[in-house]
């Protein structure tokens, strides 16, 4: 029986531009601990027209996790803009607690 990152591939071969299903297997890779296969799809979900919102603060959290929290801090920015920009206050007031409670981080 395919586990659900392999359903997911699969459906991303029929639609390969298709964001939602980039951002789900994101999550199943994190899950898998396949870090940088997941932040590189975050960060291709980052550089498309209009940028995938959720991707800012998915890539964030996971870096925050990885102790990456300089570069979480930098990409929490650029996503409360580009939230901004969307005119999608509850992600950027999301990303901005975030980033305001890494303040309690070193890095």
């Amino acid at each position: 029986m395919p586990t659900r990152r392999e359903k997911i591939e699969a459906m991303l071969e029929k639609e390969p531009n298709d964001s939602f299903l980039k951002y789900g297997l994101s999550q199943e890779l994190e899950k898998e601990g396949d870090h940088e296969r997941s932040l590189a799809l975050l960060a291709e979900l980052r550089r498309i027209s209009p940028p995938y919102v959720s991707a800012f603060f998915m890539a964030a959290q996971q870096l925050t996790k990885l102790g990456r929290i300089e570069e979480a801090r930098a990409i929490l920015r650029d996503g409360i803009e580009e939230a901004r920009r969307q005119r999608n206050d509850h992600a950027a007031g999301e990303m901005s607690e975030f980033l305001t409670g890494l303040g309690s981080f070193g890095g």
